[in-house]
């Protein structure tokens, strides 16, 4: 019988991933304008954490999920990366936040799956960056204007235990 191997292994795998781990784990929500908004993971070696600015290169997971409307509009994980990706991310594992403000020597931009001109996430695809005039994403290898914000607006993480509410993280302005 196939089944009883089958079912081993899925006993072993499900096993294997309900184990502690070593990976930080992090959740957050981006509200854009428009009715725009993000969802995302990010995970990275635990040592990492209360060490300061980490990057792309630390990094061992991270996903984001695009809405308009409460609709989802697209999604861009790291694994889905090629040679061609725009790929630059900046987090601080003090302040459990991304820097923002778009200046890439300030360690301050943010460029998942969207260059500066917020048109190379792919068709079908979905991407976001912090540059220096705004925040906002990309959908179908086009900016959409609409969603754009002040690149200064913070984005904070949350644990994973807690349950994601992108209203706890609405900008201030």
């Amino acid at each position: 019988m196939r089944s009883a191997p089958l079912a081993a292994i899925l006993i072993a795998m499900s096993a294997t991933a309900a184990a502690p781990s070593d990976t930080a784990r992090f959740q957050f929500c981006w509200i854009g304008a428009g009715g725009f908004t993000m969802e995302g993971i990010i995970g990275f070696p635990g040592d990492l954490l209360g060490t300061g600015i980490i990057t792309q290169d630390d990094i061992s997971e991270f996903a984001i999920w695009g809405y308009h409307n409460g609709l989802p509009v697209g999604s861009w994980n790291m694994r889905d990366r090629t040679t061609e990706t725009s790929w630059t991310l900046f987090f601080d594992t003090r302040a459990m936040a991304f820097p923002m403000g778009g200046f890439f020597l300030e360690q301050s931009y943010q460029e998942w799956n969207a260059n500066g001109q917020v048109d190379d996430c792919g068709n079908p695809g979905f991407g976001f960056n912090g540059g220096n005039w705004a925040q906002d994403v990309c959908i179908d290898n086009t900016w959409i204007r609409e969603s754009s914000i002040d690149p200064d607006t913070p984005l904070p993480t949350q644990s994973m235990d807690q349950p994601l509410s992108c209203e706890s993280v609405l900008p201030l302005s």
